[in-house]
């Protein structure tokens, strides 16, 4: 599979984040904690530069303990705080908001001495589509104040929303880059729906899944499906799920699109298991 995919609005996106930049005090960079560096934009760094930066690894409860845990340790030992963001987000955005506080306290004090009263502190809040912002802005700000979707590139312009605390957030679309170099971070990014499977050989994604899991830990499909896994062969392991799960053509044949979507979509949502896909010494 060669895959690439860069719409119009992710230079806009680049833009938008580029021209905003100096509006805000702190950014908040979502991450997919199943895939942390392939769900980084490698281009964040560069736009993002010296500002202060929290590092948000969302999905933690789809990621295993053990994936979490050593990704955790690698963002701290950069210098970035670390928040987990899982389906119950009340703890989790308390302990962020927290976190910007005392991040922001030195720059609120200095205000305080300027006579600077009640001045928002500004967030931006960036990450590659499908990482989650939407649902964690919601959650912080306790309502729906942006739109949500289990697709990528909902969000297509900039949205202010003010939050408690003397908190204002600024939600961006979010931004892939323009070349994928290294194919293995495409895939890690299709697994997971960070890129629309309307654009994808469906069939050939979930048979390259099935190949990494066998590769990450066959039991998880063994005990899954209840079959014997063929470890040493991706294509035959699928069929015989198929045929577990009744992906039958009339004709006999496998129903490689069914099963193909039966596969993502349980691993997109750790019925399989809960899966890191990449790990920091690797």
């Amino acid at each position: 599979m060669n895959i690439n995919w860069f719409p119009g609005h992710m230079k806009k996106t680049r833009e938008l984040i580029q021209k905003n930049l100096k509006l805000v005090d702190i950014v908040y960079e979502v991450i997919d904690a199943r895939i942390p560096i392939s769900s980084r934009n490698p281009e964040i760094d560069q736009l993002v530069q010296s500002k202060p930066r929290l590092i948000i690894l969302n999905k933690s409860d789809l990621a295993s303990e053990k994936g979490n845990a050593l990704w955790k340790q690698y963002f701290e030992k950069l210098g970035y705080p670390v928040i987990f963001m899982d389906q119950d987000k009340n703890k989790s955005t308390k302990k962020l908001i927290q976190i910007t506080e005392r991040k922001m306290k030195d720059k609120r004090e200095k205000q305080l001495a300027k006579g600077i009263v009640n001045k928002p502190i500004r967030i931006m809040i960036v990450g590659i589509p499908n990482s989650g912002k939407s649902t964690i802005i919601n959650a912080l700000a306790g309502r729906k104040s942006t739109q949500t979707g289990n697709r990528p590139g909902v969000t297509k312009g900039k949205q202010w929303v003010k939050l408690k605390n003397n908190l204002e957030l600024l939600d961006t679309p979010g931004i892939l880059w323009p070349k994928f170099e290294d194919q293995k971070v495409a895939k890690n990014l299709a697994f997971t729906g960070a890129i629309k499977d309307e654009i994808m050989d469906m069939e050939t994604l979930a048979l390259r899944l099935v190949e990494r899991l066998i590769e990450i830990d066959p039991n998880c499909l063994a005990e899954r499906y209840n079959v014997e896994i063929d470890v040493e062969n991706g294509l035959n392991t699928m069929e015989i799920i198929a045929r577990k799960r009744g992906c039958i053509m009339k004709s006999r044949e496998i129903d490689y699109t069914r099963i193909s979507r039966i596969l993502l979509d349980e691993f997109r949502r750790a019925i399989i298991g809960k899966i890191t896909l990449e790990y920091p010494e690797k």
